[in-house]
């Protein structure tokens, strides 16, 4: 059996504190990530994890283990990579997580280019609005929009995208088209917020270097992008959007813009990923193809 695959595999398991979880990561069934971990135990002569109905934690051996593993799988990534010239013949799987608009409007249109310069690479793409544990759910890299909390991972900012204030024909017709800030006291603004009960920060605008904000009332509050959209098409309000994600919709009549002079700022647009001593060359070409491909297009 290979070692390095019985390593990548109770690497993973310690990493999830899950063997269905690990599995579905690796695309294992349960029951071949369970035969490595005990192989692995074997091989070593020590029991690596501490199995429970709810839990499976990794013993004083298997934390041990488990650090010397990753910089192990990390170095054969770099060997597998060393003398190899031709990116066509970069192969493995990259687990991506990006937001939805980006995924549909930008990525996924022009990923068959790199998809043919690299035919051996696999993607696992997942795309939503909540922020994932990079690490915890495994993931090579993650596309985020706006601020990084997380302190754990690097964060490099790839581009910004513009905003812009919009509402549907329907509602501007029934409340009128806000010319000034003081008209917003007359309107309604829906809200977005992550996780829903949060606080909203209401509309904001750039003045010289500072952020203003003025509190709007509003009775759809929403916390998804899908949402957001859908809510301002039916005319709950007026939203602030990436420009990117409504251009089509602005040209087609659909939605109006308001007040282009008192823009939200510009959201920042990075990559997440563990650190560069773990990252695999596939994983590198593929953030620097995603990066060249934001920029061309934000």
């Amino acid at each position: 059996m290979n070692k390095l695959e019985l390593l990548r595999t109770f690497v993973r398991v310690t990493e999830l504190s899950s063997f269905t979880g690990a599995g579905e990561s690796l695309g294992l069934p349960r029951s071949t990530v369970s035969e490595h971990v005990q192989a692995l135990e074997e091989l070593v002569g020590a029991r690596l994890l501490q199995r429970t109905t709810r839990k499976v934690q990794a013993t004083q051996d298997g934390r041990v283990l488990y650090e010397r593993s990753k910089d192990l799988l990390s170095h054969m990534e770099e060997l597998e990579g060393l003398f190899r010239q031709d990116e066509t013949q970069l192969a493995g799987r990259i687990r991506v997580d990006m937001p939805n608009v980006m995924a549909r409007g930008m990525i996924l249109p022009h990923l068959p280019s790199f998809m043919e310069r690299h035919p051996l690479i696999e993607m696992q793409i997942s795309s939503s609005d909540r922020q994932v544990d990079l690490i915890a759910e495994g993931f090579d890299c993650v596309l985020r929009v706006g601020a990084q909390p997380d302190q754990t991972v690097v964060a490099r900012k790839v581009c910004s995208m513009p905003m812009a204030n919009c509402a549907s024909p329907a509602y501007l017709q029934r409340y009128g088209t806000p010319r000034t800030l003081d008209d917003l006291a007359d309107h309604q603004l829906v809200h977005y917020v992550r996780p829903l009960g949060a606080r909203s920060t209401g509309f904001e605008y750039l003045q010289g270097n500072k952020v203003q904000r003025v509190a709007m009332a509003g009775r759809v509050t929403v916390n998804s992008t899908d949402a957001y959209q859908a809510a301002c098409l039916g005319g709950f309000g007026i939203v602030q959007v990436p420009l990117l994600g409504i251009r089509s919709l602005l040209a087609s009549g659909e939605l109006v813009a308001v007040l282009p002079e008192y823009q939200a700022p510009p959201l920042d647009v990075s990559l997440l990923y563990a650190g560069q001593r773990h990252l695999p060359l596939r994983v590198r070409v593929f953030m620097e193809w995603l990066t060249t491909t934001l920029q061309a297009h934000l």
